[in-house]
């Protein structure tokens, strides 16, 4: 038993040896396992490491690849597509319209690749210098995008267009095919829709580069915030876009007629203007307070007084035109005024032609390019903010009505955002454009100083050269002051002299011979009214307001009241022998009737016999007519007459006739024919008049 004992201890002692070295066994190949872990995980991280790295290098070379075959696109769609469209025969319309703010777009492009060509895509740098070159050309990229963005409808709708001609169209696509034939494509819209697509696709590049990007990078913050920027900028520019596509929606200007706004009448737009007026009714009695914005009243108010000031100033620029084309068509110094041949009056007739040949067309051509034609641009461009500040008012009352509502209805929703976005858009845009009008009209303002000293200038240069030969070149400034002042005053008494003899002409009296339409009318109006309220006409009367008359010089009427029913003394009722209408009561005097043996009309003037046979006058009150006993008279023509055929002449009024036969070949008496500056024809017989000798020539035929 001792011995088994032993033999048992010796085993378990050898035993024991060998699991302590199998435990160290164990041991050691776990921790040789541990380190392979290790360097597996160290090689694949590296791997990961060199996996991203080498995407994003990938991405940045996409995006500067992808930037230069667009610009390259843009390049050849701006240039080569758009000389040969320009060709086409017979033109394209409006074809820059199509190609319009994409210029700016190139040049953002052309300069975010002159940054990047900087440096190269492997370099460590290149990143920041990426981010860089977004930073610095956020702001223009973002002005150059969303105008094109903006204006992109007007392209596809202007392709549209092309769509409808058949023939145009064939031919655009032919000039496209042409012109890149290493595109596949068929249509201009392939290369114009790049940038609406590049725009977008910025932040998606960006952030690639971000996902591949070791976050430790120095550079990953700014690649962030680029990242996020071009995201921001996709959304203002969208947000613009909204803006203008609201502006161009309410903007327009619509010319509707009486059967077009019926036809436009239904249940909805009945309910919505009745809405709008119980508002407005609401706000103009105090039951509602009105929605304050003083912000945008300051803006309003001011573009309101830009706007009456530009109105003003282009009715007055328009007024100056027209005046200087009337004084331009009166050109006195032309005809021959038998002045002598002083020298005083041969220089002003020179001086004069000068002027008024080369100086003042000069200086009005140059006005209307220069003061004219901005102007009426300038006063284009405000119908589009004042429909908006209009539509603005009315969209107020809609938002108004819908009160403190907490759900809105989809319609309700779009009716407060359609307001909000109207606010917003002249909030931010309408002080911009003020101060543009304003800007412009102050430009066009200086362009007329500019002229109108340029206008001295030359006429003082033209005067200078005549000043020696007139006879006040050598005066004092003050007896040259005296001596202009004294040839005024005298020139204007002599005006008013030649106007004084001119009034008393034209009011002396006529003696005339009344026609057989106005001696049926006399005969109504005496049936009608008394002698005294018979008036006649002096002169030639334009109804121009309501229930106003249109008559001739010598016409009869009857006064029916001395005002009209404003109690206006300068205005007379009176009755025509019909109708019944005001007409201005200087124009009017009394008619008065004169019996005397004078000779008949001219056709009633026979050889053998004159019968007495009543003749009619009128004249001022303050000069009563006094009878002329003389025997001899004298036939003028009363009215000018156009001759239709050979068997007529024609007559200018106021100059001798001589009657021939008072009739014509069938004894109609209505017809006389006369002899009349050496030609015979007829003329109509209440066109001639017969005057007492007192205004006849020595060789009167009736003497």
């Amino acid at each position: 038993h001792v011995h088994v004992l032993r033999i048992t201890v010796a085993a378990t002692e050898v035993t024991g040896r060998d699991m302590e070295d199998v435990d160290v066994l164990e041991e050691d190949t776990e921790k040789e396992a541990g380190e392979e872990v290790v360097k597996d995980e160290e090689a694949g991280k590296r791997a990961a490491g060199e996996l991203a790295t080498q995407r994003k290098l990938l991405a940045i070379e996409e995006l500067v690849l992808t930037e230069r075959n667009y610009l390259r696109h843009l390049r050849l769609c701006s240039v080569t597509i758009r000389s040969n469209l320009q060709k086409v025969q017979p033109p394209l319309a409006n074809l820059d319209t199509m190609f319009l703010h994409i210029q700016e777009v190139m040049d953002v492009s052309e300069r975010l690749l002159t940054l990047l060509d900087r440096g190269q895509p492997s370099n460590p740098g290149f990143l920041s210098l990426l981010c860089d070159a977004f930073l610095s050309l956020r702001t223009d990229m973002e002005a150059a995008y969303r105008e094109y963005l903006a204006g992109y409808g007007n392209v596809t709708a202007l392709e549209n267009s092309y769509k409808q001609k058949e023939a145009v169209w064939q031919e655009v696509v032919k000039v496209v095919k042409a012109s890149a034939p290493e595109v596949n494509a068929s249509s201009p819209t392939f290369f114009l829709v790049m940038p609406v697509q590049r725009i977008a696709r910025y932040p998606l590049l960006l952030q690639t580069i971000q996902k591949h990007t070791d976050p430790r990078d120095p550079a990953y913050l700014a690649l962030e915030d680029v990242a996020r920027i071009a995201v921001d900028m996709n959304c203002k520019i969208n947000e613009y876009k909204r803006f203008r596509e609201v502006a161009d929606k309410y903007k327009k200007t619509e010319t509707l007629s009486i059967r077009d706004k019926i036809n436009r009448l239904n249940g909805h737009s009945i309910a919505k203007k009745t809405a709008r007026l119980g508002q407005f009714l609401k706000h103009e009695t105090g039951i509602v307070p009105k929605v304050i914005d003083e912000e945008f009243d300051a803006l309003a108010g001011f573009f309101c007084v830009l706007e009456r000031g530009i109105t003003d100033l282009h009715e007055n620029v328009e007024n100056f035109l027209g005046h200087l084309q009337a004084f331009l068509a009166c050109r006195p110094e032309e005809r021959d005024l038998d002045l002598g041949s002083d020298r005083g009056v041969v220089s002003y007739r020179e001086i004069t032609a000068a002027l008024k040949q080369w100086i003042y067309p000069t200086f009005e051509r140059r006005v209307r390019t220069l003061v004219h034609r901005p102007l009426c641009s300038l006063r284009e461009m405000l119908a589009g903010p004042r429909n908006l500040i209009r539509k603005r008012l009315d969209k107020l009352l809609d938002y108004e009505a819908l009160g403190e509502k907490s759900g809105l209805s989809y319609e309700e929703q779009a009716v407060a955002g359609a307001y909000r976005t109207i606010n917003a858009l002249l909030v931010a845009e309408l002080p911009q454009f003020n101060g543009t009008a304003l800007q412009l009209l102050w430009g066009i303002l200086g362009a007329f100083s500019c002229l109108q000293r340029d206008l001295a200038a030359d006429t003082e240069q033209l005067f200078a050269s005549y000043t020696h030969e007139l006879p006040h070149s050598l005066l004092e400034p003050s007896a040259f002051w005296e001596w202009a002042s004294a040839a005024v005053c005298e020139e204007a008494k002599r005006l008013d002299a030649i106007f004084q003899n001119v009034q008393e002409e034209l009011n002396a009296p006529i003696v005339q011979p009344l026609s057989p339409s106005s001696q049926r009318r006399l005969q109504v109006l005496m049936e009608r009214h008394s002698p005294e309220k018979i008036y006649q006409l002096t002169r030639h009367v334009v109804g121009s307001r309501e229930l106003d008359l249109t008559l001739q010089r010598g016409e009869l009427v009857a006064l029916v009241s001395e005002m009209d029913t404003r109690g206006d003394r300068r205005r007379w009722l009176v009755d025509a022998g019909g109708p019944r209408g005001y007409v201005p009561s200087s124009k009017l005097v009394r008619y008065r009737q004169v019996t005397k043996e004078v000779p008949p009309s001219p056709h009633f003037t026979t050889a053998v016999g004159r019968e007495a046979i009543r003749r009619h006058s009128y004249s001022p009150e303050s000069h009563p007519f006094v009878t002329m006993a003389m025997p001899c008279f004298q036939v003028f023509a009363g009215y000018d007459f156009t001759a239709r055929s050979h068997h007529e002449v024609t007559l200018r009024s106021g100059e001798p006739v001589k009657v021939l036969e008072p009739h014509d070949k069938r004894g109609n008496r209505d017809w006389s024919l006369v002899e009349v500056r050496g030609r015979r024809g007829y003329v109509p017989s209440n066109y001639l008049a017969v005057l007492p000798s007192v205004v006849a020539p020595p060789t009167a035929p009736f003497c």
